[in-house]
């Protein structure tokens, strides 16, 4: 892609690429335990555009995914990694997506709730990540079932557990993996969303930088670079989005 030196200006305001980077979505991100840096298919596609746009990078890094909407939507950080949502996209604009992640629900094995349809009760209560695509998503299409907010998303069956809920609600690989520390939980048999992970960037950065963005989010599809890091980071279960 063609570099037009008014784009490096649109995404380093302070000289260095601020990635956002959120640690709540194991798929994107995760800490490495003896380091304490952040790894993961965000973290590669952070330091692949700093390499594009010829600048240093700073990754910004948060334990959920409403702090890392802030930093992005309040200009504290050039890029992030979302949901593409329309309540976020008020300050954010978003590519198109680059990964594909199912959300699914969990519940404890003697559970009444066998399917989705099951969900929407008065009687039951969700525990979601607070500010996460699942929170947003939720909210909205929820009607009767009341939304109860854990800290972040990795913390949410730890909510669901403690605070005796009926149902928990994240990515199926997070909730996965909880099932096998915590017994008795199992998972409904299919998602209840698809969610469309994206690159994004302050709206005000205006629409030649947002362009730039969105190319290269298409090309690292098309050469397999994000598959590649799927790979490489032992990811299961996410798919490569489709060209937009």
């Amino acid at each position: 892609m063609s570099l037009d030196p008014s784009v490096v200006t649109a995404f380093t305001p302070t000289g260095t690429l601020r990635a956002s980077i959120n640690l709540g979505n194991p798929i994107l991100a995760n800490k490495d335990a003896q380091t304490g840096q952040p790894f993961g298919v965000s973290v590669d596609l952070a330091r692949e555009f700093a390499k594009r746009l010829g600048v240093d990078i700073e990754l910004v890094v948060f334990d959920a995914a409403g702090k890392s909407v802030e930093a992005v939507t309040e200009e504290r950080a050039d890029i992030g990694f979302f949901a593409v949502d329309r309540l976020r996209g008020a300050g954010i604009t978003f590519t198109a997506p680059y990964v594909l992640i199912e959300g699914f629900y969990l519940v404890r094995n003697e559970s009444q709730v066998r399917n989705n349809a099951d969900v929407d009760h008065e009687i039951n209560r969700v525990a979601v990540g607070k500010g996460s695509a699942y929170d947003l998503f939720l909210t909205r299409e929820l009607k009767h079932a009341r939304i109860v907010r854990a800290p972040t998303s990795p913390t949410v069956v730890r909510t669901f557990m403690e605070q005796g809920l009926e149902i928990a609600a994240g990515v199926k690989q997070q909730l996965e993996a909880d099932c096998l520390v915590t017994p008795g939980l199992r998972l409904l048999d299919e998602c209840f969303m698809v969610i469309q992970q994206a690159m994004g960037m302050p709206r005000s950065r205006g629409e030649t930088a947002g362009n730039y963005l969105r190319g290269f989010v298409e090309e690292m599809k098309a050469s397999g670079f994000v598959a590649e890091s799927l790979t490489r980071h032992g990811i299961l279960g996410a798919s490569v989005a489709p060209a937009a």
